[in-house]
This record gives C-alpha cells, sequence and structure tokens, in this order.
C-alpha cells in the first residue's frame, strides 16, 4: 500500500458515491452499536460536562446557593457576586462568547457541540445505552426482543427501562427548576406538594420532551425540529475538517477473502458497514457529507478497528478538509483562516469584558432623574427651585444608611436630604431632592453641580452624580 499522500486525487470518485441520505424515522428507530474507541471516550469526557447541570444547583458559598438565578428579586447570585438587571452587559458579552465560540468550532471542525455537548444528543445516549440494557446491546438482539411475544419477563424490561427514562426525565425538570430557587428547600416542597406553580409547569415541560425526544424522536429531533442542524452549513468551508470518507483509497470496495487476504486491485474499504452501524443517525459517511453527521467522530472509531484487523492503516475515514481530499491541499493554519481570526477578537473582546465587569463591580449604583415637568419653578420670593430624584440601588447582602448632600453650588439650599436613609440589600429606595438657588445670586442658563451618597460606616462606598441645576 502506497504512502497516504502518495495516492492521486480522483474527485469523480467522489462525485460517484455522493448520495444525500436522510433517515425519515419511518419503520425502525436507529440503534446505533456501541464501540470503545478514542473518539467514544472523547464523547464520554463531553457527556460528563452535563453533571454540572444536575450538581451545580447544590453547591453552597457562604450559607446560601453558590449559583441562583432568582427573578422574583431580579438577582443571579455567582459565588460572592450579585448581579443586577443593570450589570445585564456582562451576561451579554458572556453569551456572545459562548455564541461566537459555538460558530469557531464549527467553522474548525464542523457539529462537534452537536457530537459531543448537544442535550439532546447526550441524553439520547444515555436513553439508548439505558435501553440496550434491558432489551439487548446490538440491534438484532432488540429486533429479536421486540418480536418475541409478551411474557412476564419482557413485560418487566420495558416497565423498567420506561421507568428509567421517566425518572431521568422528571430529575431533569427539578434540576432545571433548582437554578432558580433554593434546590434543598425545592425538593422539600415538592415531596410536600407545596411548590409553586412555575415549579410544576417546569417539570412538567422537561419530564414530558425529555421523555419523548430522547425515547422516541432521537436523531429525528437533529434532522427536522434543530434549527442549528441547517444554520451549520454556512458556516463551513472548504478548510473546515468534518470525519470523512477517503473515497480514493477505500474504492472499488471488496470483500475479504477466505484466507483473511484482499484482492491487490481492490481498495481498503471491505464494505463492512460498521461504520453505519455506530453512527447515531444511521447514515452512511461514505456517500459524503450529510446533514445527519454530527461530528462524533464514532465511524472513525469503527473503521480504525477495522483497519488494524486487516493490517491496513489507519485514517480510511478521519477528520479531513474538502480540500485536502478533494485537492490533495496539506491543512491550512488556523491562523492563516481569516474566519477563525476574526471570531478569535470578538472572543477575546468578549473575555476581556466580562473580565473587566467582574472585577469593576461597585458596591452601589448611584443615579439621578431631573424633574422635566417643569424643568424648574420659580418660587414667591424669586428663588429658583429643580426637583431631583434620586435612586440608589444596595449591591452588598448589608443594609446601607446612606446619607446624601451636594456639591459645587455653594449659596444653593437642599429640602428632602437632611436624614439618612435606609436601604435593604438588593433593594432602590427613591429620594425627591429640592435645590433651590436665590434669584439674585443665580445666572440664567445651565449650571452643573454633583449629588454626593455616602454611607455611614464605610467610607469606601461613596458615590457621585453629576447633574444640572436649570435656570431662567
Amino acid at each position: 500500500m502506497s504512502k497516504l499522500s502518495e495516492i492521486p486525487i480522483k474527485v469523480e470518485v467522489y462525485d460517484a458515491l455522493s448520495d444525500w441520505e436522510v433517515h425519515t424515522g419511518e419503520g425502525e428507530n436507529v440503534v446505533a452499536r456501541r464501540m470503545k474507541g478514542r473518539f467514544r471516550t472523547l464523547k464520554n469526557f463531553g457527556m460528563s460536562v452535563w453533571l454540572i447541570y444536575f450538581f451545580g444547583p447544590y453547591l453552597r458559598w457562604d450559607g446560601h446557593q453558590a449559583v441562583l438565578l432568582d427573578i422574583p428579586e431580579q438577582q443571579f447570585h455567582l459565588f460572592a457576586l450579585t448581579l443586577y438587571p443593570q450589570d445585564i452587559w456582562v451576561l451579554s458579552l458572556t453569551l456572545l462568547f459562548f455564541a461566537i465560540l459555538l460558530a469557531a468550532a464549527t467553522s474548525i471542525a464542523g457539529r462537534v457541540f452537536c457530537g459531543y455537548f448537544c442535550f439532546q444528543t447526550v441524553w439520547t445516549d444515555i436513553f439508548t445505552f439505558i435501553e440496550g440494557q434491558f432489551e439487548g446491546k446490538t440491534p438484532q438482539k432488540q429486533r429479536k426482543f421486540n418480536t418475541e411475544p409478551w411474557t412476564a419477563s419482557k413485560a418487566f424490561r420495558k416497565v423498567g427501562k420506561h421507568g428509567v427514562w421517566l425518572a431521568i426525565a422528571i430529575l431533569t425538570g427539578i434540576t432545571f427548576s433548582a437554578w432558580f430557587t433554593d434546590a434543598y428547600q425545592l425538593w422539600g416542597d415538592i415531596f410536600s406538594l407545596q411548590a409553586p406553580t412555575p415549579v410544576w409547569v417546569a417539570m412538567g415541560i422537561f419530564t414530558f420532551f425529555t421523555y419523548w425526544f430522547a425515547g422516541f424522536m432521537r436523531e429525528q429531533v437533529c434532522f427536522w425540529l434543530c434549527p442549528y442542524a441547517r444554520l451549520q452549513g454556512v458556516m463551513y468551508d472548504q478548510e473546515t475538517v468534518l470525519p470523512a470518507y477517503d473515497a480514493v483509497r477505500g474504492e472499488p470496495r471488496g470483500k475479504l477473502s477466505r484466507s483473511g487476504t484482499q484482492d491487490a486491485n481492490k481498495g481498503s474499504c471491505i464494505d463492512c458497514k460498521l461504520c453505519v452501524a455506530v453512527c447515531p443517525t444511521g447514515i452512511d459517511i461514505r456517500k459524503g457529507q450529510q446533514e445527519g453527521c454530527i461530528t462524533c467522530g464514532l465511524c472513525i472509531d469503527a473503521c480504525d478497528s477495522i483497519m488494524d484487523k486487516i493490517n491496513e492503516p489507519r485514517g480510511l475515514i478521519r477528520y479531513a478538509s474538502h480540500k485536502e481530499l478533494h485537492q490533495g491541499k496539506a491543512e491550512v493554519s488556523l491562523w492563516k483562516r481569516p474566519r477563525v481570526i476574526v471570531y478569535s477578537l470578538i472572543m477575546a473582546f468578549s473575555i476581556m469584558g466580562v473580565g473587566y465587569g467582574f472585577t469593576h463591580f461597585e458596591p452601589t449604583e448611584f443615579n439621578v432623574v431631573h424633574e422635566r415637568r417643569p424643568l424648574y419653578i420659580q418660587m414667591s420670593n424669586g428663588d429658583i427651585q429643580n426637583k431631583y430624584t434620586l435612586k440608589l440601588l444596595n449591591k452588598t447582602d448589608q443594609p446601607l444608611v446612606v446619607n446624601y448632600h451636594i456639591e459645587g453650588l455653594p449659596s444653593a439650599s437642599v429640602d428632602g436630604l437632611e436624614q439618612g436613609i435606609t436601604i435593604q440589600p438588593g433593594k432602590i429606595v427613591p429620594v425627591t431632592a429640592l435645590v433651590r438657588l436665590p434669584s439674585d445670586t443665580t445666572s440664567s442658563g445651565l449650571h452643573e453641580f454633583h449629588f454626593v451618597a455616602t454611607s455611614e460606616g464605610n467610607s469606601a462606598i461613596s458615590n457621585r452624580y453629576k447633574a444640572v441645576f436649570i435656570a431662567p
């Protein structure tokens, strides 16, 4: 066998094999065979990331839930930090980072998110594993089990399978709710039937769709319901590496002889169809790139195992770009691909923004609103009065006693700021301030000054807000 780099490229071989294949869901479900391999190990590792979803709500930090999305109080607790709606820009940059990361990963290596991390893929893989434990670990065993007449053993296995499926589906729904309320209290409320209505609604929705999508629809969700499966096509280019069949090396296909040898005039593919048997969506990667390919690489594990057995070099099915297979060109460095560079710059900007936000959070947020109707009032004694509403958000976990005063208007008098204002954690207490200037010391136009808010007992908490006094 010649070296892979010495095999001439024949595009017409790929054209002859190319065929669009979609599993419509009619007939039997896709039952993928499970095999050990490096990509199966990588897939298991990617799936394990979802353990954070299940165990994250139970982490405690300083006496409270470490990560809590408290929607009624409009607070997002993240360990020692508390984010408010005013900090939404930090969350927006975080979402931007992950969105661009998804696009970048797709541009580099196709649908790796679908293959290794997507919740539909992960839950389906778990459900089919459970199904295999009850009904048989191979398609043939499951087909035989389902065609057998009903017995007590068959009924027990069916009930057991669906019972475990429902348990996982219910746990998925409860866990989703646990991110929005105290996780430990949630379980007590559920068992005592005292949980709020939104909890029961979330449990019902997640239980139903998890059970239905992962247990019955499976790969059909990827084919027909998931918009991302269709969007990813525009994220590919000819340098994107995807699981691909090296047709020049593999064709024409030929079976092994009884002696275990292969015809010298045949390609490396022995048409064992193991790559099809292990595919979670049931496609034949030898027919070219398909909509159903989720880039999981399990077909590579299957093919490599066969190549090892027949003493052929691995890589008949491998991660390869269109240019490599169809044009014989070497893989291009990531830093020479404009799309990857742009994605990387956007992600770097997002990370810097998030980092700046997390390191520059203020314990309070001070805002002043000038009364617009009217902009000013001329009192009976000739003084000019402007009205302001002061709002200070307490982002700490302790009550604050705040004192207000103004700077920059020496001859002004202020009503409404004589006493300290107590502000509870996470709350805003609006305060009305009436600022007056004598007419004989006031020129017409705009006069800049500052409202100053200081906390009693904590001089480090101090805010200044530039305001404008309007005179006729």
